[in-house]
């Protein structure tokens, strides 16, 4: 009987409920962070707060020994104590501000509120506990705000707190486009620029940083707690912020526009297989049997393009997996966020300031061999470690899987090719073929398409290896049909049953006989692509 996914692949955390959207309509300079403000990924003000289980004994922002928020998160500097004014600085630009609040001297104000807060903060609060930081912030607003008698209504007042706020527990100006659920994706482009995307489309915003300085102070803020830098000397880096959403900066020398910060976030509830079957990414039908092949163990290869969606979607398959499998997670920056209990998530670490102590994905591929894994997803194979992979996947190690990036599930293959030749093992080009094609099973390819919407374009199956050539096949394809009176562009099926049912059924996981079935159009009699 067909496989029907179940609410239990639901890969919403339990008790955190999801942030308010801002309206796309409105400016968002005119844009507050929403209230109750959660600093780094914490609790509201009151509340407890939530540390997940991350690759440290902290929580996923955290180096070991260290709460959600430390001093380094601040800014501290070594030698200058906890908290600096020099190191923090002025919170936002002038432009943002005056936006928000309509008042003369609205800059100075808040630069005098802030380096003020800065100053009294010191030795008065315990920086690993966001909400009684919180609390210390907002009792002392409050009383410089006296001192300054500005008059300013509850509105503007509240909006300059969690300005002022966001600066001190978060990431400065853009705070806001953080918190916001409407942006997918925030782009820095040094300090004058920032841009955003939203539903698919790039869009330029009025928030400004005030200078290099600045965009560099939000940078190392970010990476701090991973225990990572970015300078002179390694002027890249790749992190992520504590609620997974993934990080990566470039500054001067390499840079020529100033410090260059983007952000991919993440949804703050993960996506479930529902929510891609109702934008339409997967149909029914192929859910079914990409389920199917997941709980049966076929190695699946997850390809596509740049930002089409690759690890949301290897998110929600991992989701297919029983939760009493081993599961080993292996990432350049840990974004999956599978529910299953029995997970080990490995992280690879890039070299010292000494150059030395790098930790790879291909040195972590080898060592999850020696830890009974049941399962080894890669975050992303782009390197050397390909080979590997092809190793575990064809000596028992089933139902593994990863990303690519590729043009089409052709290309995917010869990217395969490409990584696996890097690892420089001397192997003929038709060793390394074979191998791929006893390796995957499936490749699934996913595709953003002209109006910004990211949707699985093929499921094809890997048949074998003949003549110095790997064989493919399409299983689902999306192409154009004509439902009622319209033509929607669906993901259906090619008519052909795949070689891959054989595995199915040795795990007693069996399909209809017509499920591969081509229909026409509804109230039409369906043809066989055989």
């Amino acid at each position: 009987m067909p496989i029907i996914p179940s609410k239990s692949n639901s890969l919403t955390p339990p008790g955190v409920p999801a942030a308010p959207a801002a309206p796309s309509s409105t400016p968002l300079d005119s844009v507050s962070v929403p209230s109750p403000y959660r600093p780094l990924g914490g609790a509201p003000a009151g509340g407890s707060v939530e540390v997940r289980p991350g690759p440290t004994n902290g929580g996923p922002g955290s180096r070991p020994g260290s709460g959600p928020l430390n001093p380094a998160v601040l800014g501290a500097r070594p030698g200058t104590g906890p908290l600096n004014p020099s190191v923090l600085g002025p919170p936002t630009s002038s432009r943002t501000i005056s936006t928000v609040i309509a008042r003369p001297n609205a800059i100075d104000l808040q630069h005098r509120l802030h380096s003020k807060i800065i100053g009294e903060l010191r030795d008065s609060v315990d920086l690993n506990d966001p909400v009684s930081l919180r609390q210390e912030v907002e009792r002392l607003f409050n009383r410089f705000m006296t001192e300054e008698d500005v008059p300013l209504n509850r509105s503007e007042r509240g909006r300059l707190f969690e300005l002022v706020c966001a600066e001190i527990m978060g990431y400065g100006p853009i705070q806001q486009l953080i918190n916001s659920d409407a942006v997918n994706e925030i782009m820095v482009n040094g300090p004058h620029q920032v841009w955003v995307e939203r539903q698919g489309k790039i869009t330029l915003t009025d928030i400004n940083f005030k200078d290099d300085e600045h965009v560099m102070r939000i940078i190392s803020r970010i990476v701090a707690p991973l225990g990572r830098r970015v300078d002179e000397s390694s002027p890249m880096v790749d992190a992520r912020l504590p609620d997974g959403s993934r990080v990566h900066a470039i500054i001067p020398p390499l840079s020529l526009s100033g410090p260059i910060l983007t952000i991919r976030k993440f949804a703050r509830v993960p996506l479930t297989v529902e929510d891609l079957m109702n934008l339409g990414a997967l149909s029914q039908q192929a859910v079914i049997f990409l389920e199917a092949a997941v709980r049966a163990g076929l190695n699946i290869l997850v390809a596509g393009g740049t930002s089409s969606g690759k690890t949301t979607l290897l998110n929600v398959l991992s989701s297919f997996i029983p939760s009493e499998e081993r599961i080993i997670t292996i990432e350049d920056a840990a974004e999956l966020q599978l529910q299953q209990v029995h997970v080990i998530r490995l992280e690879s670490r890039p070299q010292s300031m000494e150059r030395q102590n790098a930790v790879s994905i291909r040195d972590l591929v080898v060592t999850s061999l020696r830890m009974r894994p049941d399962r080894i997803i890669v975050g992303e194979c782009r390197d050397a470690e390909a080979l590997d992979m092809l190793q575990a996947m064809n000596t028992g190690h089933d139902g593994c899987m990863t990303t690519v990036h590729s043009n089409s599930p052709r290309d995917a293959i010869s990217r395969i090719e490409t990584m696996s030749m890097m690892a420089r093992a001397e192997l003929p080009l038709r060793a390394i073929r074979e191998q791929i094609s006893a390796a995957f099973d499936l490749i699934v390819y996913m595709e953003r398409l002209d109006d910004g919407t990211r949707k699985v374009t093929y499921v094809s199956e890997v048949q074998g290896f003949e003549q110095d050539t790997i064989l493919m096949q399409d299983v689902f394809r999306r192409e154009w049909v004509q439902r009622g009176d319209q033509q929607v562009y669906d993901l259906i099926p090619t008519g052909i049953r795949p070689q891959v049912m054989r595995k199915l059924e040795k795990k007693r996981i069996f399909l209809a006989p017509d499920f591969f079935v081509v229909p026409i159009a509804p109230g039409l009699p369906a043809r066989n692509g055989r």
